[in-house]
């Protein structure tokens, strides 16, 4: 993600070192490799993510209604970006997806050239 970040910085996305410093309900995006995706049967249709940036990781959760909107992005996106609301408890931060967005193109634009060496 350290590749993509002065991009992401232009964009106002916010990496996971910044997110402690941010006040509680404030409208945000981040972004990461997605680590996880679970749904527990337990959780009444909602989704947790697990995004990783280059300083940390990212929870992100998707009610149903979010879920079923955006459902490509949702279970195909390899690096995803997420507008939502940043919410904290007790020490422990995550955010509220309102918006998915599958940035997993903008990875082949890292693709390292082959290097040939006599």
């Amino acid at each position: 993600m350290s590749f993509l970040r002065p991009e992401l910085d232009q964009q106002q996305v916010h990496s996971s070192s910044e997110l402690s410093g941010l006040t509680n309900n404030s409208i945000i995006k981040v972004a990461g490799l997605v680590i996880g995706r679970q749904q527990p049967k337990t959780a009444s249709g909602v989704v947790f993510i697990s995004l990783e940036d280059e300083a940390g990781s990212i929870n992100v959760i998707v009610w149903p209604s979010f879920a079923q909107a955006q459902r490509k992005a949702l279970l195909k996106a390899n690096v995803l970006l997420v507008s939502g609301t940043l919410q904290k408890e007790s020490g422990i931060l995550h955010v509220i997806a309102g918006r998915l967005e599958d940035y997993s193109q903008h990875l082949a634009r890292l693709a390292l050239k082959k290097r040939e060496f006599d």
